[in-house]
């Protein structure tokens, strides 16, 4: 009888251990992702000229999620983006079905030594903190994303990226209306990338990073299509267990 009790109080403080020892590691987990986990949504627009352009206005998708929400959105609207000319206009449009940007640039003249070699490129950046953890699995459902995406398409990723990332193709449209040399070549790019950070005994993070580019020449007046790329599912999904 003895020996039955002994091994019940052995199991007992056995259990006991494990069990403070669980939630301490449970706490400590909680604890090192909540204190270090970040996320960040990255913004750049550029434009490229050979040539000089003369009353440029230019209508571009801004990233934002399905409800028209986006850190891009309220950065333009707070005038906290980095890299715009002084004599560039810029307004937001809410189309009901995406946000576009507007600017109006009265000349753009490239410096000296510019050609098809080497065109003049305007970058407009921001790296914008966001309230929450950002859908990197499922971003055209809840993130910012390019809100005009039309044939989004499936594809074979190429490239390397980290985890096991999922590669779409989609095309857009853009409004550009100026005037320009007929040999001149102008190229716009945007593109946006959410990324989650934390750390639990190594550094982790997952992304989804999207974007769009489109190259044209002389003089235009009119929308046009754009080619974009989504790849989403980059990185790491091993968040703490107590925590997913």
């Amino acid at each position: 009888m003895d020996r039955i009790i002994k091994i019940t109080l052995g199991l007992f403080f056995a259990i006991l251990i494990l069990t403070i020892a669980f939630a301490g590691y449970t706490t400590y987990v909680s604890g090192a992702y909540e204190a270090t986990r970040t996320a960040t949504t990255s913004y750049t627009l550029s434009i490229s000229t050979d040539h000089p352009l003369t009353d440029a206005t230019f209508f571009i998708p801004v990233p934002a999620d399905i409800s028209g929400n986006s850190p891009v959105v309220a950065a333009f609207s707070a005038r906290e983006m980095t890299g715009v000319p002084a004599s560039w206009e810029t307004t937001l449009f809410d189309t009901g079905k995406a946000t576009l940007l507007k600017i109006h640039i009265p000349e753009l003249i490239p410096p000296a030594g510019t050609g098809p070699d080497n065109p003049y490129t305007v970058t407009i950046a921001a790296e914008l903190p966001a309230g929450m953890t950002i859908d990197t699995l499922y971003p055209v459902e809840t993130s910012p994303v390019y809100g005009t995406i039309r044939d989004l398409t499936k594809v074979a990723c190429t490239g390397s990226f980290a985890g096991s990332p999922r590669c779409f193709t989609f095309t857009t449209s853009l409004y550009a209306d100026y005037t320009a040399d007929p040999n001149t070549a102008v190229t716009i790019k945007s593109a946006v990338t959410g990324t989650n950070r934390w750390t639990v005994f190594e550094p982790r993070f997952n992304e989804y990073t999207t974007g769009f580019s489109v190259l044209m020449h002389g003089e235009n007046n009119g929308w046009t299509t754009a080619k974009g790329t989504l790849v989403s599912t980059i990185g790491s999904y091993d968040y703490p267990f107590t925590l997913a």
